[in-house]
């Protein structure tokens, strides 16, 4: 049980460094350098805004099953 709880907790957290990196308003996967995208709010609307839950449930998800491992491990 253990090793199924950890693999989970593997692909939920590289899902959750994937979206958390696409979130980044106007900076591709290749824009780390540092640039200003701007202080204009704007709505989240389309795959934005998608994007947005899917982070959201991946971190609920990962909270969980780290719950889980740790008391799985207690």
């Amino acid at each position: 049980m253990k090793t199924y709880i950890d693999i989970a907790l593997i692909i939920t957290s590289l899902a959750l460094i994937t979206s958390v990196i696409l979130q980044n308003k106007g900076v591709g996967l290749g824009g780390f350098t540092g640039g200003d995208s701007g202080g204009v709010f704007s709505a989240r609307r389309g795959i934005e805004k998608t994007l947005f839950w899917v982070t959201i449930v991946l971190s609920g998800l990962f909270f969980i099953l780290t719950m889980t491992s740790v008391l799985v491990k207690a």
